[in-house]
């Protein structure tokens, strides 16, 4: 069973027939919201929102660790996670879907283990590539069978939120070699390898980062939500597609 977990304008799923919805708890505490379980093309998928289903948790304050935790207890396969992003490479305009395959991390202080206290032994993970290669693959031969366009690669800058970036932090992160920017990639996708889960993402470029294009002097957040709104309708498309079993 695959697992999605929506992210900004993806509260829900309206090609999901909902079956039946779980409230659950885990050793850390509350995920973001009940696990919303239902078929997707005859398949069995699980659906979460990350930012709570009336979009009330900020990046920053989402419990990764529980969200992660809940799903590994329902034995899920692998998580699709759709993330918007701000487009810093000139080919990631608004609108443009694309499936990261590299993450620079620029968070801080949010819970980003489950190897920690008590008695367990110092831990580490390989994640040299933090997305597995298996559903990155998936994502894009679904999006060719439903003739949806997608950028194939692109390096994910992880930002700590809430606020928008500077002109000159994009600068910092275009140096850096990042081609896009959002607040969630970690460390939900640290956490998902932690707990031998299969993890790939879709990012929605939702705005030019600042200082880029549109954005040169200012984002406007007016624009945004139909910009999402239209590119998201294009993913929901490629989950259906993804979704049944090679």
């Amino acid at each position: 069973m695959l697992a999605i977990i929506g992210g900004s304008g993806l509260t829900q799923l309206s090609n999901l027939d909902v079956t039946h919805r779980m409230a659950v708890r885990t050793p850390y505490g509350e995920p973001s919201g009940a696990l919303t379980f239902g078929r997707i093309a005859g398949e069995e998928v699980v659906f979460l929102a990350r930012h709570g289903y009336g979009h009330t948790i900020p990046p920053h304050e989402v419990n990764y660790r529980a969200n992660i935790w809940a799903l590994k207890e329902q034995k899920v396969e692998g998580v699709i996670s759709v993330a918007s992003v701000g487009g810093i490479r000139t080919d990631m305009k608004p609108g443009a879907i694309a499936v990261p395959h590299q993450i620079i991390d620029y968070t801080w202080g949010r819970k980003n283990t489950f190897f920690e206290g008590g008695e367990q032994s110092a831990t580490h993970i390989d994640f040299t590539e933090p997305y597995s290669a298996q559903l990155r693959r998936r994502i894009l031969d679904a999006a060719r069978a439903c003739g949806e366009p997608v950028i194939e690669d692109a390096i994910y800058a992880a930002s700590q939120g809430p606020r928008l970036e500077t002109a000159a932090e994009i600068d910092r992160l275009e140096r850096d070699g990042a081609d896009v920017v959002g607040m969630t990639g970690m460390p939900e996708a640290a956490l998902a390898r932690e707990a031998e889960i299969e993890y790939a993402t879709i990012a929605v470029v939702a705005n030019f980062a600042a200082g880029r294009a549109a954005s040169l002097h200012a984002i406007r957040l007016e624009d945004i939500e139909q910009v999402l709104q239209q590119a998201l309708a294009r993913v929901r498309r490629i989950i259906e597609k993804l979704v049944p079993r090679p």
